[in-house]
């Protein structure tokens, strides 16, 4: 999701440029509407059945305290969304749309945007509303961040985030109180009380089971199966704590604010193994004083490195199942090395 970059200004259409339509329509509502006498409520009336037909304007400028919207400007929004700044004589305002996803996906987003906020460790843009659009789909608002020209130090970012782990607890166990999305895929954040169950059924069986419906993929889902039942190996003297995890942290969702501290955004956050959050470190960039600094917070724990490829492996399967075949090599790799020396 972008927030930042080069911005180009859409105005918004003023109230006498569509007063023959709204003249016309009223016209067929009530002729009496029209008489000079009921010129304050015509004005009310139709601005009421405006903003009743745009929610996002709606909310701003009621909620957001806003009294004027001065200009919106597209900011892409990736490959699933579309993203929108509204600049307001409050301030500028983010809001991503879906005409074809229900509330759902964004409530999901919002709700864990909004638990990362309250560990008060790392920026993140604070969610505002969710909700529906009146001819399908879904939108939810959210604080505007303005972006600095790089992604930040790293040793801040790695000590920030162990703060947000270590901060983030949960004694529910591990999961998130809804499902949400990793990408368009589903994620099943279902509680449960242990992690390798939780890791197994709900991160690898459910990618396993997409690749063999989609593609029929019986290969990858038995040996993927195999795998699921013997981890617990891996996992030998080591305590695993529900943390609250970001869930999709590569670098396309790490950037900086203009002050050149951290921003994370667009999150699939759940409680886990804090190890989790490493999981997209093949196209995250992190550097050594990431690392460093991360484990002075966070002690590094007994086989991390035993660790890092199997949470490397949900990803790659969430991208075999959203991108194809592309990525099946590197996730039944991983697969055929963890069976190999766990002797499964």
């Amino acid at each position: 999701m972008l927030h930042g970059g080069v911005l180009s200004p859409i105005s918004i259409p003023s109230a006498a440029s569509s007063s023959s339509s709204s003249s016309l329509f009223l016209r067929r509502l009530n002729p009496s509407l029209l008489k000079p006498k009921r010129g304050a409520a015509l004005c009310k009336i139709f601005a009421m059945a405006a903003s009743s037909d745009d929610p996002v304007r709606e909310w701003i400028l009621s909620e957001g305290k806003a009294t004027k919207i001065t200009g919106i400007s597209s900011i892409g929004g990736g490959c699933i969304n579309l993203a929108n700044r509204y600049d307001t004589d409050a301030g500028p305002f983010f809001v991503k749309t879906n005409r074809s996803i229900g509330p759902s996906m964004f409530e999901g987003e919002a709700l864990g945007l909004s638990a990362m906020y309250a560990t008060k460790s790392i920026r993140v843009p604070k969610p505002f509303k969710v909700g529906p659009l009146p001819r399908g789909g879904s939108y939810v608002i959210m604080e505007f961040i303005e972006f600095g020209p790089s992604r930040g130090n790293q040793s801040v970012l790695g000590r920030q985030l162990a703060e947000m782990h270590k901060a983030g607890k949960s004694d529910k166990g591990f999961g998130f109180d809804v499902n949400n999305t990793i990408g368009s895929t589903p994620q099943i954040n279902t509680w449960t009380s242990d992690w390798v169950e939780f890791f197994a059924e709900h991160r690898l069986g459910y990618q396993l089971k997409l690749a063999l419906e989609q593609y029929g993929d019986s290969s990858i889902y038995e040996k993927g199966q195999k795998l699921m039942k013997n981890l617990r190996p891996l996992f030998e003297d080591v305590v695993v704590e529900p943390c609250l995890l970001h869930g999709d942290l590569w670098s396309g969702n790490v950037h900086s604010d203009k002050n050149g501290d951290p921003v994370i955004l667009d999150p699939a956050c759940f409680y886990g193994h804090s190890e989790a959050e490493f999981g997209m470190s093949w196209c995250a960039g992190f550097g050594g004083s990431f690392y460093s600094s991360y484990f002075e917070v966070m002690p590094k724990q007994p086989g991390f490195e035993n660790r890092r490829d199997l949470y490397m492996l949900y990803h790659y399967l969430n991208h075999y199942n959203l991108f194809g075949s592309g990525y099946r090599s590197s996730a039944m790799s991983i697969i055929d090395d963890y069976l190999r020396i766990l002797k499964a």
